[in-house]
């Protein structure tokens, strides 16, 4: 199961326990319960003075294994094999089990101990599924720090038949307390807000007694973070505010084009960023919605910037890099099946649909490139796309051209998404040469149509495009005065995390060059 490489590797982070924790298995005659013996026996031999094995555990699923201290009862449980991106998860839910202390504010630690409720969490996820990790490591955590907590992480591939009882269509797929909870990436604040009533004015009294910036920040994607290491580096007191420290790369799978990096995985790019913010002065707020913004010159000679919890933040100048999202293709249908058929990310949910078919709409890199990824899992993949012709880079048309269960449609418009009121069942289509309407019988949609950039709050405070672009200068000057923006939400062509990443640093020298000049 594990190779000779890993195992040294493991051997070194094993050191690092200091509490002796036990691996409890509840297995079946399956080939998962095979697997799963073979890999608690494997763990536990490579610190037998620290981990050992038993399997005699007696859990509602099976197979399925529980990690936990020695003399306490932690309520952590893998219902699957936690290979692929779960690896991590596995690896971090043993270390803190085992004493080893996790990288999070005090506070946050403090806050999950203090939860006074009984909260039984489920998530239903995919070894593929890159946003996964981030929740079942949240809800790990919680369950190592509070007795009162317990969490599994349930396969779907190896529980098929619950994963049709429930309708599951979306990873992850987050249950409390057995009704449903939330879906796709959440982070540990977003889930301890949800948990923790009163979280939210906890956290706006906290941020409302912080000192004016500098520079304030709005956003943590690439651009967000190229501006505040180039803005701490000068020294001057630097902030971030954002929904999610890393933004939209938290939802991308490969990166192979972002110089110097041969390749690497979006959450490990994001946690890149995070750590070379934290290496300055930056002063990282995350999990924070901003609901408007008031210029300098509205708000008594300081920007001020709105949190939807009620707090203000201040600062002297203001970076907005509030990125994009995933456009939505506005059909009947679409709102109604999200998560119930209806996705928009390929590599998360495509294992749910193996052995069926599904349609992406969208024919440019992201579309292709998502076909290509769901031939290899589903029975059938339809494209669809609006205009007379792929837009996709030709290497990756030839590729989907080359696969013998795709289906193309250009000049084709989606009209609507069908469903039988619980899930997609279908998909329809006008010709656009003919007029024809026509109807696909499916299991699930793929949208895959870009980006709308994410500039709602500030319509009226800056000038946008039409397209809802922030509009800059070649210096990232916005048209109010000391209001910088750059990265995917501004005008600048080409939507890439290198040139998002620069832009950001030109952000930064334009707003010192402001503060120093004015």
């Amino acid at each position: 199961m594990l190779d000779d490489n890993t195992k040294g590797q493991l051997a070194s982070y094993f050191e690092r326990i200091t509490q002796p924790i036990e691996l409890i298995a509840s297995l079946d005659g399956s080939q998962g319960a095979a697997d799963i013996r073979e890999l608690v026996t494997e763990i536990a031999a490579i610190a037998p003075a620290k981990i050992s094995a038993r399997f005699d555990g007696n859990f509602a699923r099976k197979p399925s294994f529980q990690i936990t201290r020695v003399g306490h009862h932690m309520g952590v449980h893998f219902a699957a094999l936690p290979m692929g991106h779960e690896f991590t998860s596995l690896l971090l839910a043993l270390l803190w089990a085992g004493g080893h202390p996790p990288k999070f504010e005090p506070e946050v630690i403090e806050q999950i101990k203090a939860l006074d409720a009984d909260l039984h969490f489920t998530t239903w996820m995919s070894l593929t599924c890159h946003n996964c990790p981030d929740v079942v490591q949240a809800l790990n955590l919680m369950a190592i720090l509070n007795p009162r907590i317990s969490h599994v992480a349930i396969d779907g591939g190896l529980f098929q038949a619950e994963v049709e009882e429930r309708q599951i269509m979306a990873v992850p797929a987050v249950f409390l307390n057995d009704a449903t909870f939330g879906s796709g990436r959440m982070e540990l604040s977003d889930i301890l807000a949800k948990v923790d009533t009163g979280a939210a004015a906890r956290d706006a009294a906290r941020l409302a007694d912080k000192a004016p910036y500098d520079v304030l920040i709005v956003g943590g994607g690439p651009a967000g973070a190229a501006a505040a290491v180039y803005a701490a580096r000068k020294g001057i007191r630097t902030g971030v505010v954002a929904e999610r420290i890393g933004g939209q790369t938290l939802d991308t799978l490969g990166i192979e084009n972002f110089i110097s990096v041969k390749e690497t995985e979006g959450p490990k790019f994001a946690a890149a960023l995070e750590a070379h913010m934290r290496a300055y002065e930056v002063d990282l707020m995350g999990g924070q919605k901003v609901d408007a913004l008031l210029p300098a010159a509205e708000a008594g000679g300081l920007a001020t910037v709105k949190l939807a919890n009620g707090a203000e933040l201040k600062s002297k100048t203001v970076i907005l890099t509030t990125g994009a999202r995933w456009r939505n293709v506005n059909v009947p249908g679409e709102q109604e099946y999200k998560t119930k058929g209806v996705a928009y990310c390929p590599h998360c949910d495509g294992p749910l649909f193996k052995g069926k078919k599904v349609a992406v709409i969208g024919g440019g890199n992201s579309g292709v490139e998502a076909a290509i990824d769901l031939a290899g899992v589903v029975q059938h993949v339809t494209v669809i796309e609006f205009a007379e012709q792929l837009k996709a880079d030709a290497v990756l048309v030839n590729k989907l051209k080359s696969l013998p269960n795709v289906e193309i449609h250009t000049n084709a418009q989606t009209t609507e998404i069908t469903g039988d009121g619980q899930k997609v069942n279908g998909l329809r289509y006008k010709d656009r040469a003919t007029q024809a309407e026509h109807h696909l019988e499916l299991a699930g949609v793929f949208v895959q149509i870009g980006l709308v950039p994410n500039t709602e709050f500030l319509k009226g405070v800056v000038e946008l495009s039409r397209f809802g672009e922030i509009v800059i200068d070649a210096k990232c000057h916005t048209n109010v005065p000391g209001i910088f923006a750059a990265g995917d939400v501004t005008t600048v062509p080409y939507k890439q995390i290198i040139i998002a990443s620069g832009e950001g640093a030109k952000a930064a020298l334009s707003a010192f060059d402001h503060l120093i000049r004015s």
